[in-house]
């Protein structure tokens, strides 16, 4: 059966979804309709939790652990997808619905080759044939999802690829077969504004050209406006409010969703600004005048790039950074992926070694310390990683994840650190029951909440943040930037802000460094860069914002 221009692609009714438990079944979506029409973009907000990605994984019967359609019914094309067999849905998923999930880290398989992946997906759906074929179709697949150098990059695995660029090796996949309806679960909450733009763009294609669908899943209100005709907010499993996406955000109705755009930072262009008058308008003369917590000079970092079976060419990643964080003030490090943020992040932490230039934090040169003196300085410095599930043991609970810093500094004793666990789960906003949970368990806004409460565990002086806030809906990262902002004035914390979201550069940041292809090429105060910004670079990264140009609308939250 074919839609008609008057027949949803898509449509959901009455669908209900629950988790068996040992004693009992808890239902997680309680009566969810919605209907998507070919060609359309449909977007899902709320926050973690709020069943969006739990909607989106019973349309395709990828429901984790034991939860189950208990009732309802989901028909693709007029096809009931419901009551299909395993077998029969196996030949729906990619070739007419493709899918894009969130965590790019945890559906890569890290032994196997980028372009392999491609070439597996591609040979499954039927889509070539024939090694050269297969090739050639992997390269293209990869470059319509904007990853440079394609062909070199196949050779490559995830972990010598940025958060970015996982991100968009499996967006190619998702997009290989040309696929009927395409479910993007936070597409590109791994990516840069201007790279984000390019994907989107691509999708808007999709659609336009070739009637595709799209189910947006995301927590960015500023992008589900721009790219969406249609918003549904969902809020413990249900729907709350749905319309068109500017009548929603420019006038939205009910209480949560007044919330959800008063604390979107890509929409709130109003309190972005009134944040940035009450602050003050500071100079970097102003700021200089602080002691540096970090100083980094001339750091310089080169990799060796495999080539094939025997030869590896020169790759330099972080080309002659310097830059200073006065104590007590946050730096925020912006630029496209791979343009070498995360690479001076790992160096600053002394994860890496520079090729060159140096580091000193209070004075001190880290690559002159002994054993003793850097498990010294790991205290006093702590990570938030990009993903937060790569950097969890998946056989620890969450209590004893928070706790591992207490236990490795041989901070207390075991009755403080359970406490300290716990008064750390209510700064983050997590629920105490979870310390007993594991990570598997946990939403990715959950899992990245556990990774900000163990950095804080060791109360430290300086925090990098690697994309801390990226996966987290905008009522959570509110409530993490306004807790870092606090900690920072109670505690006096230097901040080294790792980002590709400048909107939240804009509420977080005090100094902004801007990196191009391992060069910094601009710096100066959040007010001078986004007021005046002297490179064609940093003003093509702030008009890629999305959503900035949308009215607040809908007063303050209810």
């Amino acid at each position: 059966m074919s839609t008609t221009a008057d027949t949803p692609l898509l449509r959901i009714s009455d669908l209900r979804v629950a988790f068996d438990t040992q004693k009992s079944s808890r239902e997680v979506l309680h009566g969810v309709n919605l209907e998507l029409y070919a060609g359309e973009t449909l977007a899902i907000v709320g926050e973690s939790g709020s069943g969006k990605s739990t909607t989106a994984s019973a349309i395709i019967n990828l429901l984790p652990g034991t939860g189950h359609v208990t009732s309802g019914s989901i028909t693709l094309d007029g096809q009931e997808l419901t009551g299909l067999t395993p077998g029969q849905m196996e030949k729906i998923r990619g070739r007419e619905i493709g899918y894009v999930p969130q965590d790019p880290m945890s559906n890569l398989n890290p032994v196997w080759s980028i372009g392999f992946q491609v070439k597996e997906a591609i040979r499954a759906n039927g889509l070539a044939t024939g090694r050269k074929e297969i090739e050639a179709r992997a390269v293209e697949v990869l470059q319509q999802a904007g990853l440079a150098d394609a062909a070199k990059r196949l050779h490559q695995y995830p972990h010598q690829f940025s958060g970015g660029m996982r991100q968009r090796a499996l967006i190619g996949i998702g997009l290989a077969a040309d696929p009927k309806l395409l479910i993007a679960d936070e597409p590109t909450s791994a990516l840069d504004v201007t790279v984000q733009r390019v994907i989107l763009d691509h999708l808007a294609s999709l659609t336009r050209e070739k009637g595709t669908a799209v189910l947006l899943i995301t927590h960015d209100l500023g992008l589900a406006a721009e790219r969406a005709e249609k918003i549904i907010v969902m809020q413990n499993g249900e729907i709350v409010e749905a319309g068109p996406s500017r009548e929603i955000l420019e006038n939205p109705l009910h209480p949560y969703t007044k919330k959800l755009v008063a604390a979107a930072p890509s929409i709130a262009s109003q309190r972005i600004q009134a944040v940035a008058e009450k602050r003050g308008i500071e100079t970097s003369d102003d700021i200089a005048g602080i002691p540096p917590a970090v100083s980094v000079r001339e750091l310089t970092k080169d990799y060796k790039i495999r080539q094939g079976s025997f030869r590896s060419v020169p790759f330099r990643a972080v080309d002659a950074v310097s830059f200073d964080i006065p104590k007590g003030k946050t730096l925020a490090l912006v630029g496209e992926s791979g343009s070498g943020k995360s690479t001076v992040a790992k160096m600053v932490l002394k994860l890496e070694a520079p090729t060159s230039g140096s580091i000193h934090i209070d004075g001190n040169d880290v690559s002159a310390l002994s054993n003793r003196e850097t498990l010294a300085l790991r205290r006093r410095m702590q990570p938030v990683f990009q993903d937060p599930y790569g950097s969890m043991d998946p056989l620890r609970n969450i209590g004893n994840t928070i706790s591992e810093p207490l236990d490795i500094h041989k901070v207390g004793d075991a009755g403080s650190r359970h406490d300290r666990v716990l008064e750390l789960l209510d700064q983050v906003s997590l629920p105490r029951e979870l310390a007993t949970r594991y990570p598997n368990e946990l939403s990715g806004g959950q899992r990245q909440r556990v990774a900000i409460a163990r950095a804080l565990a060791l109360k430290p002086d300086i925090v990098v943040l690697d994309e801390a806030v990226s996966a987290l809906d905008v009522l959570v990262q509110d409530q993490i930037l306004q807790l870092l902002a606090e900690l920072q004035n109670e505690l006096d914390l230097t901040y080294l802000f790792i980002t590709h979201d400048l909107a939240v550069v804009r509420v977080a940041a005090d100094l902004v460094c801007v990196m191009e292809k391992g060069k910094l090429v601009e710096q100066g105060t959040v007010d001078e860069i986004f007021a005046n910004p002297k490179e064609e670079y940093t003003e093509r990264l702030l008009q890629a914002i999305p959503g900035v140009s949308i009215p607040l609308g809908g007063g303050s939250a209810a």
